[in-house]
């Protein structure tokens, strides 16, 4: 399945894609792509849903609406940083040996489309295309990676949006630098794990102004989204509807010699094979 939420912000409405055009509208039978949604199990009611609807010919078409987030507010958005080999190697740092962890406020989720506002006296904001894990359960102490991957509702494609002078040169955690407005879109739809196949054998690409930055695969990640959620689950318990960033490959503005960041007026084009793609315009302060 690929879940959506379309509409105006704050307002959207839960559906299904059945292709690029058209959608299934499942308001009447589920509220909103939220913690007590995938709480309750209902997910796996929802193809033979689909299913009969389409059949029945109540697709619509998807036209100029807008698209949201795909899941809404989450209870968190937790991130690991440097989880690709080579996007260490950029960034002159050594590789983790174990997953290193920050998180972003919840408020920083919006759609896959919408504008992406530099924050008031950055210097230094950037980018970075992310496969996110959204998780489908309460998941506390998981005993192997097994329980790990039952654990998971599905996957989506993330902008992980950073401030870096706020992030690195500020002090303190990592989290003054990712938790800005706008900075985490998501989208453009959830994607059920049974439609991902190989999740470690993704392409990523990420455009300024149509120009390649970030080409990556997710073969090169150093601790996989199995690995990770069950790394997490030891640590703090993961509630239904959580977002998981697992990282970005290299490209990223601050890897490059001379430095490059965002100053507004730019377009930002990112995606991943079998998680669709974004479009965002950079809003200048």
């Amino acid at each position: 399945m690929r879940l959506v939420r379309v509409g105006a912000a704050g307002s959207e409405t839960p559906g299904a894609l059945i292709d690029d055009d058209t959608f299934i509208d499942l308001s009447d039978v589920v509220s909103d792509f939220n913690e007590a949604f995938f709480a309750s199990g209902s997910i796996s009611s929802l193809p033979d849903i689909i299913s009969a609807r389409n059949a029945d010919g109540r697709a619509e078409p998807l036209g100029t609406r807008r698209l949201g987030a795909p899941i809404a507010r989450p209870h968190q958005i937790l991130c690991i940083g440097l989880n690709y080999s080579d996007h260490a190697a950029e960034t002159g740092q050594a590789v983790p040996t174990e997953p290193i962890l920050f998180t972003k406020s919840p408020n920083t989720l919006t759609g896959p489309n919408d504008d992406v506002l530099i924050p008031r006296n950055s210097e230094k904001t950037d980018w970075e295309v992310e496969l996110g894990i959204v998780i489908g359960q309460r998941a506390s102490y998981l005993a192997d990676e097994a329980e790990a991957a039952v654990s998971i509702a599905g996957y989506v494609l993330v902008n992980d949006v950073s401030e870096r002078a706020w992030q690195l040169e500020r002090n303190g955690q990592w989290s003054k630098g990712k938790s800005s407005p706008t900075f985490n879109p998501a989208g453009p739809y959830l994607v059920t794990p049974d439609e991902i196949g190989d999740v470690l054998d993704l392409d990523m690409w990420l455009d300024i102004d149509g120009v390649r930055r970030q080409t990556g695969s997710t073969s090169t990640m150093i601790f996989s989204p199995t690995f990770i959620v069950h790394y997490l689950s030891q640590f703090l318990t993961l509630e239904p509807g959580d977002l998981i960033n697992t990282g970005t490959p290299p490209g990223v503005g601050m890897g490059m010699s001379p430095q490059i960041f965002l100053r507004g007026g730019e377009t930002m084009t990112l995606g991943i094979s079998r998680l669709g793609s974004q479009t965002q315009r950079v809003i200048g302060n």
